[in-house]
C-alpha cells in the first residue's frame, strides 16, 4: 500500500527549520553587537570646601565606574560651564573609594568660580553638574602719606588706599603714637571710607616730641597698616623774657631785676599757636628801655628795633623804648614782628554803672602786679575791656575765674557792692575775681548763721561796716560761702586764717583791704 505524503505536514517543518535559524542568527548578531558597547562613567560635583581668598577644595563622586577612566578631576573657570579646555586639576591620589577631593590654588580673590568634576572614559570626557564659589575678600593695601605742615601741636599725614581688597572700606584714617607702628587702639584720625588719596589733620601732639603714624583702612576682612612713618614735632610753647631798665622800679618788691633776662617779665605763646607770644607788662619810668631775649641769659638771639619799624632785629644796637604804661605785648617768631600797646583796664556791662557804654575805671596796683577797684553791681552782667574799644576785652565762657579774649559774659547773680580784681600777670593764663565781703562769728547779730555785707567805701578804697558786735569771734568771708575766707593778725590777714576777738561788747567801725589783706576793728 502506498504511503500518503502530507504538503502542510512538511511546510511546517520548514518553517520551524527556518525559525531555529532565524534566532540562532539573531543571537549570534546581538551577542557580537554587545561585546562592541563602551560603558561611559558617571560622576557627581558633590560639595565645596574650605574657601579661602585664593584656595577651594572641590569633592567629586564617581556615581558609576563604567567600563572605567584614565583620568579624573576638576576643571573650573570665571565663566559658566568650565570644561577641561580651562583650567583643570588632575586628581593625583590614590583614594580607591567613589569620593576623590582636589585642591585648587592660585585663585583671584572675591572671584566667582564655577567648577564640575570630570572623568575622561573611553568614549570621551564626562563632567559632573556644576557648582559655584566666590573666594573671600582679602585686607586692603594702604601707604601713609609723609607727614607736613608740622608745628608743636600738630601736623597733616593721610594715605593711598590702593586696592580695597574685593570689599567696601568701612573706615580709614591714620592712627599715631610716641611709640613704632601704632595701631587703632592708639590716638586715631577718623576720615570717610574711601578708595583712594585721603588727607588727615593730627591735633593734640606735643611739642618737641618724636611720634610715629600709619594710615589704616578697614574692611570686612580686618583692618591694614600703611608704613610707620616718624616725624617730631617742633616747640609748642615760646617763653622770651624782657630785660630792661623798667623793671625793678615797675615790680616793687619781686626778685625782678633790671637788664637781667632771667629776672624779667616773659611772653609767652600757646600750643595752639607756638610762634605767637604775648603777655602784658607793666612800665613806670617816663621812658623805658626794653629788648627781647629768647633765653633766660644773653646767649641770643636777642631783639631789639633799630628803626622803630616793628620789626624784630637780632642783636640789634638800639633797645626798644616805650613812655610810661601798662602794655600788652605780642612777638611773632615766625613773622619776626611785635606790638607793644598800652592799655588801661575797666570793667563794663548793664551791670556796672555805666551799663554798655563805657567802661568803669580799674586801678593798676603796681605791688599785687593786678588791676583792681570796688563797685556796686546790679544782678546783669559784665566784661573787661581795655582802651574804650572792643578790639581788648575778656569774659569767661566757664565763670570760674579764668578769662578768654571775647569770651561770653560774666554773670552777676546779686546786686551788691563788689571788690573786682583783674590779674593779666600771667601771661595767657589770665584771672578775675568778683566779690561781694561780710563778717561772720558769734559776735555779730546773726552769730555764724549769716553774714553781715560790707559796703564800698569809694574814698579810703576799703570796705567797711559799723554795727554792734558783741564779746565773741569773726571772721570776713566772700560771697557768703566758706570757699574765701580771711582771718588772722589784721595787718597780714591770710586765707583761712583764726578767727579774730572781739574783746568787749560795743559799737564798731571795721574796714577790710581784700587786696592789701588789711583791716581794722575800731569801737566807736
Amino acid at each position: 500500500m502506498k504511503q500518503f505524503k502530507n504538503p502542510y505536514m512538511k511546510r511546517k517543518s520548514i518553517y520551524k527549520i527556518m525559525a531555529i535559524l532565524f534566532v540562532a542568527i539573531f543571537f549570534t548578531a546581538c551577542t557580537k553587537e554587545a561585546s562592541d558597547v563602551r560603558l561611559d562613567p558617571q560622576l557627581s560635583t558633590s560639595q565645596l570646601l574650605n574657601v579661602t581668598s585664593s584656595t577651594a577644595t572641590v569633592v567629586g563622586f564617581v556615581v558609576a565606574q563604567g567600563d572605567g577612566f584614565t583620568e579624573k578631576g576638576v576643571c573650573y573657570n570665571t565663566a559658566a560651564t568650565p570644561t577641561t579646555e580651562n583650567t583643570k586639576v588632575v586628581y593625583s591620589g590614590t583614594n580607591t573609594s567613589a569620593t576623590f577631593d582636589v585642591a585648587l590654588s592660585g585663585l583671584k580673590y572675591a572671584t566667582k568660580y564655577y567648577v564640575r568634576a570630570y572623568a575622561i572614559g573611553a568614549n570621551g570626557t564626562v563632567y559632573g553638574e556644576e557648582h559655584n564659589f566666590t573666594t573671600l575678600p582679602i585686607l586692603p593695601t594702604i601707604t601713609t602719606t609723609d607727614v607736613t605742615s608740622i608745628t608743636g601741636t600738630s601736623a597733616v599725614s593721610g594715605g593711598n588706599i590702593t586696592n580695597a581688597g574685593g570689599a567696601s572700606i568701612t573706615a580709614s584714617g591714620v592712627c599715631f603714637s610716641t611709640s613704632l607702628n601704632p595701631t587703632i587702639a592708639d590716638s586715631k584720625t577718623t576720615e570717610e571710607p574711601v578708595s583712594g588719596v585721603f588727607v588727615s589733620s593730627l591735633t593734640g601732639l606735643k611739642g618737641l616730641t618724636t611720634y610715629h603714624v600709619r594710615a589704616y583702612a578697614t574692611n570686612s576682612v580686618g583692618t591694614s597698616y600703611g608704613n610707620d612713618v616718624e616725624f617730631t614735632t617742633l616747640v609748642s610753647i615760646r617763653n622770651w623774657n624782657l630785660p630792661g631798665d623798667y623793671v625793678a622800679a615797675s615790680y616793687p618788691g619781686s626778685a625782678l631785676a633790671d637788664w637781667a633776662p632771667d629776672k624779667s617779665p616773659q611772653v609767652k605763646s600757646l600750643e595752639s599757636a607756638p610762634d605767637k607770644l604775648e603777655g602784658y607788662v607793666y612800665m613806670a619810668n617816663a621812658a623805658n628801655n626794653w629788648k627781647f631775649a629768647t633765653q633766660p641769659n644773653w646767649n641770643g638771639p636777642n631783639y631789639g628795633d633799630d628803626d622803630n619799624s616793628g620789626k624784630l632785629d637780632p642783636n640789634a644796637a638800639n633797645n626798644i623804648n616805650s613812655p610810661a604804661g601798662y602794655y600788652k605785648i605780642n612777638a611773632d617768631a615766625a613773622a619776626m614782628t611785635y606790638t607793644a600797646v598800652a592799655t588801661v583796664w575797666g570793667l563794663i556791662g548793664d551791670a556796672t554803672p555805666n551799663s554798655w557804654n563805657d567802661e568803669t575805671a580799674l586801678t593798676y596796683n603796681p605791688s599785687l602786679a593786678v588791676w583792681a577797684g570796688g563797685m556796686h553791681l546790679t544782678a546783669a552782667s559784665i566784661k573787661f575791656r581795655a582802651n574804650h574799644d572792643w578790639g581788648l576785652n575778656y569774659g569767661s565762657d566757664a565763670a570760674d575765674g579764668t578769662l578768654g579774649a571775647g569770651a561770653a559774659n560774666i554773670a552777676v547773680s546779686l546786686e551788691s557792692d563788689y571788690a573786682i580784681t583783674l590779674d593779666l600777670s600771667h601771661p595767657n593764663a589770665y584771672t578775675y575775681s568778683v566779690n561781694r565781703w561780710g563778717i561772720i562769728g558769734d559776735a555779730t547779730p546773726d552769730g555764724w548763721n549769716s553774714d553781715q555785707n560790707m559796703i564800698w567805701d569809694s574814698t579810703n578804697k576799703v570796705f567797711k561796716l559799723t554795727l554792734n558786735l558783741t564779746a565773741g569771734e569773726f571772721k570776713f568771708r566772700a560771697n557768703d560761702g566758706w570757699d574765701v575766707n580771711y582771718g588772722g593778725d589784721l595787718n597780714a590777714l591770710t586765707s583761712g586764717g583764726g578767727n579774730i576777738a572781739v574783746t568787749n561788747a560795743g559799737n564798731y567801725t571795721i574796714t577790710f583791704d581784700p587786696w592789701g589783706m588789711k583791716a581794722t576793728v575800731t569801737k566807736n
